[in-house]
């Protein structure tokens, strides 16, 4: 037995001292919050790593807390208007971060920062215009992390300060994603995919309105490759939504995917020639998932984009993107976006190397499980 206290109960009680408060809202969290820890205990992460794990959930547990005091203390957070909010997402590592940054030049998006994301309740007391102090432990926490792990940076790189995903809102739930690692261990990889999504899309879609609340911001611009699994939801939650999905030979993605994941299991035993089908099986459900949903829903919703196209012709990308959404594209922000690029290249945090063979996978076997999606969207393989 784990030496590390992987009782529901007893998190939720460290999460309550740690916040001072009690309410966490509806308690359609609790069952997912169950199965992960259950899941941290069976998959043979050692005492340290175990214990981060359950740091980790008593930190998200507690942001709830405090996310719920204060939509309790300012009811009209859930009448703040979500306009036309912008979504990038696709198969992970598909060029949507080096996209979100550079859609990010235009002043009248409003990206997402990595430490707002992690602490998006109002700090009582704070007015919106000083500094968060928070900000603070996130950029200290980011820069430790780099430090530590300095390889991860080639595969992904970040700051308090950077544009990031919106996953980490989605977090607050535990019926999500959570780090990537968690969908593909059991029990929560089985788990997961039986889930009806919707409560966690519209805590999720309050949350938006919390950071919307404290800074506003023209047009919200969100990014996850998570939200391949949950396309109609975003269109119904925000039906005035632009979605750009972006696309990579698969046997790259699932490559390169399967590499980041390895990265995120230090601590963890775990068989790497194992690890790449799961990540093929993750994937590929994953985009199943999406296609289906596209089926049923206005094209005119979804703008797609080839990975290669981000990085070779990053101005190209912005004039297609604004174009097919009606989005006006300023002078301004052209000239902008094009300063960021000729800034920012691919590579300059270092190389990711990678190779299927290494994860027990090779690329006859990939194309063969994305033949759909390989032929629906005319991706060069």
């Amino acid at each position: 037995m784990s030496a590390v206290d992987l009782d529901v109960d007893g998190v939720l009680a460290d999460a309550r001292a740690m916040a001072g408060l009690d309410d966490f809202g509806a308690d359609d969290f609790r069952e997912g919050l169950g199965v992960l820890l259950a899941t941290y205990g069976a998959n043979g992460y050692d005492a340290a790593a175990l214990q981060g794990c359950r740091d980790r959930v008593v930190r998200l547990l507690a942001e709830r807390l405090r996310i719920e005091a204060a939509l309790a203390r300012n009811p009209e957070i859930r009448d703040v208007p979500i306009v036309a909010p912008m979504y990038l997402t696709g198969l992970p590592r598909t060029g949507t971060s080096a996209l979100l940054n550079l859609l990010a030049q235009d002043p009248a998006a409003r990206p997402l920062k990595l430490w707002e994301t992690m602490n998006p309740s109002p700090l009582p007391g704070n007015p919106p215009e000083d500094e968060d102090p928070r900000y603070l432990g996130i950029k200290a926490f980011t820069e430790s992390v780099y430090e530590q792990n300095p390889d991860f940076e080639k595969i992904h790189h970040t700051s308090a300060d950077t544009p990031e995903e919106c996953i980490h809102l989605l977090n607050h739930t535990f019926r999500d994603v959570q780090f990537g690692v968690e969908v593909l261990m059991e029990p929560y990889a089985t788990w997961f995919r039986r889930q009806d999504l919707r409560p966690s899309y519209s805590h999720y879609a309050d949350q938006l309105r919390m950071l919307q609340w404290r800074a506003p911001g023209e047009r919200l611009l969100l990014k996850s490759p998570a939200h391949l699994w949950a396309l109609d939801l975003i269109v119904d939650l925000f039906p005035d939504c632009a979605v750009v999905v972006t696309h990579r030979n698969p046997v790259e993605s699932v490559a390169s995917y399967a590499s980041m994941m390895d990265a995120l299991m230090s601590g963890r035993e775990h068989d790497r020639a194992a690890l790449g089908p799961a990540v093929l099986d993750y994937l590929a459900a994953k985009t199943d998932r999406a296609m289906a949903a596209r089926d049923a829903l206005d094209p005119r919703r979804f703008f797609d984009l080839d990975f290669d196209d981000v990085g070779t012709d990053p101005g190209g990308c912005l004039r297609r993107i604004y174009s097919h959404f009606g989005i006006e594209l300023t002078a301004a922000v052209e000239a902008a976006c094009a300063r960021h690029a000729g800034r920012h290249v691919r590579g300059e945090h270092g190389t990711h190397e990678y190779s299927l063979a290494e994860y027990g996978l090779d690329a006859d076997e990939v194309l063969d499980r994305f033949a759909a999606y390989v032929e629906r969207y005319s991706i060069a393989t």
